[in-house]
């Protein structure tokens, strides 16, 4: 399993463009094979600032992940309403010994 997170900040005269581009490509994505959970949040210190956290059964499910339709679409929308690049991280849920 692994998890993507990904943070945006967009200008906030786009943020309810880019808030309906989201919401309409969630609900596709969280069909895909694969997907066990895709989320947005918002900031409650900066609203333009946004976290999407994703849950994915493998890496390889995001290949046709980055390729679908509905992520083309998101795209053409999200990369207008930036402010700042995205920052995305994909993580894995390995625990850390802290002892």
């Amino acid at each position: 399993m692994i998890y993507v997170v990904a943070t945006l900040t967009v200008k906030p005269e786009t943020r309810a463009e880019f808030i309906a581009a989201a919401t309409a490509c969630i609900k596709e994505t969280r069909k895909e094979p694969g997907n066990i959970a895709y989320d947005m949040h918002e900031s409650v210190t900066d609203p333009t600032k946004m976290v999407f956290v994703e849950q994915w059964e493998n890496a390889e499910a995001l290949v046709p992940h980055r390729a679908a339709e509905h992520m083309k679409t998101f795209g053409r929308t999200a990369v207008n309403c930036f402010a700042a690049p995205p920052k995305i991280e994909i993580i894995t849920p390995e625990k850390v010994d802290v002892r």
